[in-house]
């Protein structure tokens, strides 16, 4: 018998249309793409605050299954079956059973034959979280069905090393702020260093994202990361895969939109 959530209202309706977007993850020591994070828009493309202001907790639940289905399902079109990984956003707020919300989203991954350990889902630290304890339990379930969790935004937020200690993801994404003109910064250099040799120790893979221009990524490389996200690489593409020059594993594949 499948989990039931008593929160789960098949019913509601969502007052939006929204399609999804991906950004490539690039990994500079293996010179190929990693994988893609979905990002939603808007209909036309409209950026993602369009949609997520619209976005209140009678319908929170739907728009983040809508979410997680469409992501999953235009991702398998797009790869093709190739080795990538899919990093979806989530709301831990919107999950109230976890072995229960995740079901349309396992029957997506069947539908695409999408494979478990290549789904990756991300909380962001920027999102308060109540219930610290029902996030663990968010966390300890995914993986037992082999995703991968990450932290979005990491030292930004609420919160940072505390959550780092208490979840332990299979990746952390180091928040933008942190990296932008890094270069010009001895104070985040180090900073930087200690995120690095913290997350080697507990065997955690760091990725920098919103890199923009080639000396943030020359001391970023020297500080030991190999994933990337940015623009210096791509900006996200609606609906389909953007080109990364240089990079193996990538092509520019559309779909009807």
């Amino acid at each position: 018998m499948k989990p039931v959530c008593a929160g789960c209202h098949e019913d509601v309706r969502l007052p939006f249309e929204f399609k999804m977007a991906f950004q490539p993850i690039v990994d500079l020591n293996a010179q190929r793409v990693w994988g893609y994070e979905a990002l939603v828009r808007g209909a036309n493309g409209e950026s993602a605050f369009s949609i997520l202001s619209q976005v209140n907790d009678d319908i929170r639940y739907r728009f983040d299954q809508a979410s997680r289905v469409m992501a999953i399902e235009t991702a398998g079109a797009l790869f093709e079956g190739r080795d990538l990984r899919l990093s979806i956003n989530f709301m831990p707020n919107a999950v109230y059973e976890p072995s229960a919300c995740i079901q349309k989203s396992l029957a997506a991954a069947r539908r695409a034959q999408f494979p478990h350990d290549n789904l990756m889902f991300e909380f962001t630290e920027n999102e308060r979280m109540t219930d610290p304890a029902h996030v663990q339990r968010i966390v300890d379930a995914y993986r037992k069905f082999g995703f991968w969790t990450a932290l979005d935004d990491f030292g930004a937020g609420y919160a940072g090393l505390g959550l780092l200690a208490r979840w332990q993801p299979d990746l952390i994404k180091i928040d933008m702020e942190l990296l932008r003109d890094i270069h010009l910064s001895r104070a985040k250099q180090a900073i930087i260093a200690g995120i690095v040799g913290i997350a080697r120790t507990l065997d955690i893979e760091v990725l920098a994202e919103g890199i923009e221009n080639e000396q943030e990524l020359a001391v970023l490389r020297a500080a030991g990361i190999s994933l990337f996200q940015g623009y210096h690489f791509a900006k996200p593409a609606l609906m389909a895969l953007p080109a990364v020059p240089m990079m193996r594993e990538n092509s520019t594949i559309q779909i009807a939109i």
